[in-house]
């Protein structure tokens, strides 16, 4: 059994809704947006864990909430064995050095009035890392590190004067250039071309092995983490439906939402026969979740009251594959 790098126990982020005025005074019961409510996994050193569902399941905030960007409202984040849900902001400033995050858009989280240089000296300089010299080879060696080679060509260029692919490679070595252990990673390459995806993706993986790095990978994109994640959690309306190593999850779904991204997910073969698992619907407004099992009102396999009042715990069916769902419940 690897060791535990970062947990989430029972974790949970309720953001307020704002209240017009003729919604306060008809009702004094405060809404909640529920983007995650009460989930559990572990990630190991060195494993790359994957978090998927659609868009609105809770993802991006589960990742950000691992990093203490924004507050949780329940449950605890531990990280290296050490709770750090309440740990004081002079405390947390040392703990970042550790923990890192890429975004989706690389244009947007990066200054476009700063240089590249200027952008990734920048973590060093607020930490009081080196001297200016220390720093500056720090950074050149950063550039080599993501193949942004020779690095000179590329310190004093502002970010709108690389590619796509060009800038996320930046945002990847921001993110490595305090020596993290563990980075989440947030649909890194959903804003770039297909023909680059594949070489940031190979980009990244080495250097998770290169760094010894723990990598939480966010997607929607279920062939993108069959080739990413060790392991793979599917999630919907704030909740954990699934979980198990990620070739379990593709070839042996267990859940019925599970099954139904499963099947949508193409394959380049035009004889190959696939039965398609439709789900019913939109997902349903997070500020009123359904009662019971939070899928039951998109179910193909719909058991009746039990999925509509009950809601399911998540079990292991088998060795590190665990469900959520009533098929599945122990008689």
């Amino acid at each position: 059994m690897k060791e535990t790098l970062a947990e989430a126990v029972d974790l949970k982020k309720w953001f307020p809704v704002k209240s017009g005025f003729f919604s306060t005074v008809f009702s004094k019961k405060q809404q909640f947006v529920r983007a995650v409510d009460g989930i559990n996994f572990k990630i190991a050193r060195r494993e790359v864990f994957g978090l998927a569902g659609e868009s609105g399941s809770g993802k991006t905030t589960t990742g950000r909430l691992m990093l203490r960007l924004i507050e949780p409202t329940a449950g605890d984040i531990f990280f290296e064995g050490k709770k750090i849900t309440t740990l004081p902001e002079r405390d947390l400033k040392e703990m970042r050095r550790k923990m890192q995050i890429i975004f989706q858009d690389p244009y947007e989280s990066l200054n476009p009035r700063m240089t590249i240089s200027a952008i990734l000296e920048e973590p060093l300089s607020v930490l009081g890392i080196g001297n200016r010299e220390e720093r500056e080879n720090k950074v050149s060696k950063a550039l080599e590190d993501v193949e942004l080679i020779p690095a000179e060509e590329f310190l004093y260029r502002f970010p709108h004067e690389l590619s796509g692919g060009q800038r996320q490679r930046v945002a990847v070595a921001r993110a490595l250039i305090l020596d993290p252990k563990f980075i989440v990673a947030d649909e890194p390459v959903s804003m770039l071309d297909v023909s680059i995806r594949a070489e940031v993706l190979k980009l990244m993986l080495d250097l998770v092995k290169d760094f010894n790095i723990s990598l939480l990978y966010i997607t929607h994109d279920l062939a993108l983490a069959r080739h990413m994640c060790d392991r793979l959690a599917i999630m919907y309306l704030g909740k954990i439906m699934e979980s198990a190593p990620t070739d379990k999850i593709v070839f042996e779904p267990l859940h019925p939402y599970t099954k139904a991204l499963i099947s949508v997910v193409p394959v380049p073969d035009p004889s190959s026969e696939r039965i398609e698992v439709v789900i019913k619907g939109e997902i349903p407004s997070p500020i009123n979740p359904p009662s019971g099992c939070r899928f039951h009102t998109r179910c193909p396999e719909y058991l009746g009251d039990i999925c509509r009042t009950k809601e399911p715990k998540i079990i292991e069916i088998k060795r590190g594959h665990y469900v959520a769902c009533h098929k599945y419940a122990k008689k």
